[in-house]
């Protein structure tokens, strides 16, 4: 199994907020003894204003966010991938399903120039998972981890950004794509389910694959 993943050098794992990519990246990496490079959301200044006041504080947490993830990219290259799987909560992408969703159409312009300089340096992953989750698991799990900057989520800006990452995934072609419906599946807490979706990662070779959790198929 570790022997098979290794081919797989630079894994990504995906999804909107609350959906479990950290955990999931967390518990791949322990299990194959991988290196993660994780985004580190909560480091973000502006996070905590912008829940309150999205339309006062997005430029400001958005371009601490793309500069962030940048860095953390940076730090991927830095890696030697033929040694080592490293597997990241993050797809440098998607800061732009965020920025496209919070920016107004003039900050978006601005974003959007950065975004292209900074895509040109960006390490493409050997594979990408993509959680997704309905809105309503999603706002019961933010609800559960109980951070204080996540308190003011609305409801409808969660809705907005779970459909804005489903829309853009639907559309992914760039590298191997598995996704899983998180809802269904429980990785964290039930062995065999992630036994299950390991198994599942190792027989992806390319395109996109969509993956029933062991739950779901009885």
């Amino acid at each position: 199994m570790i022997k098979r993943l290794h081919q797989k050098g630079y894994i990504v794992v995906e999804g909107p907020l609350g959906v479990g990519k950290t955990s999931l990246a967390l518990l791949l990496a322990e299990r194959i003894n991988g290196e993660t490079i994780l985004e580190g959301t909560e480091a973000n200044p502006f996070l905590t204003s912008f829940y309150k006041d999205p339309k006062r504080f997005a430029f400001q947490t958005q371009f601490f966010f793309i500069l962030k993830r940048f860095q953390r990219q940076e730090e991927i290259n830095q890696i030697d991938l033929f040694k080592r799987v490293v597997i990241s909560d993050f797809l440098f992408d998607k800061d732009r399903i965020f920025a496209r969703t919070t920016l107004d159409d003039r900050e978006f312009s601005l974003y959007e120039q950065i975004f292209q300089l900074l895509k040109v340096k960006i390490l493409r992953p050997d594979l990408v998972i993509f959680l997704q989750a309905r809105t309503d698991v999603l706002r019961e799990r933010i609800k559960k981890r109980n951070r204080d900057y996540e308190r003011s989520i609305e409801l409808k800006y969660l809705d907005q950004i779970n459909q804005a990452f489903n829309e853009f995934f639907f559309h992914y072609t760039e590298t191997p794509l598995l996704v899983i419906n998180a809802s269904e599946i429980d990785f964290v807490n039930v062995p065999s389910d992630l036994d299950d979706l390991i198994l599942e990662i190792e027989r992806m070779q390319g395109g996109t694959k969509y993956y029933v959790p062991l739950g779901s198929r009885h």
